[in-house]
């Protein structure tokens, strides 16, 4: 079974920082554009940091730029997230994604919350 498995969410202070990972079973993907979403309560998922099969090619939402920091990793844990300078309106549930063709994510995770306190 494939699976991706997100972690590393949780509470933390305006202007702190933590680092999500994503762990893969059943598969490999080594040739899959990885992705970082998340969701508001009530909203679609929006697509916040996206990186390419070599590492070279990434994407930021704006919201999220030069604050958040996508990076590949190796076989089990293939994408991560260094999320810095939280704030209250990054309080969301964050979830890693893989895509074979671009735009098409068609493995998810089950989602992380992270709660950043004012």
């Amino acid at each position: 079974q494939v699976q991706l498995l997100e972690s590393g969410g949780g509470l933390v202070q305006a202007g702190g920082s933590l680092r999500l990972s994503c762990t893969a079973s059943g598969r490999t993907f080594s040739s899959f554009r990885m992705g970082w979403f998340r969701q508001f309560p009530g909203k679609e998922r929006e697509l916040i940091a996206s990186i390419g099969v070599t590492g070279r090619s990434t994407y930021y939402a704006g919201s999220v730029k030069d604050r958040f920091t996508i990076s590949r990793g190796n076989a089990k844990n293939p994408v991560s997230l260094q999320m810095n300078n939280l704030q209250p309106e990054d309080t969301a549930v964050y979830y890693c994604a893989a895509a074979s063709t671009p735009g098409q994510y068609e493995y998810w995770g089950q989602g992380t919350q992270v709660t950043v306190s004012s």
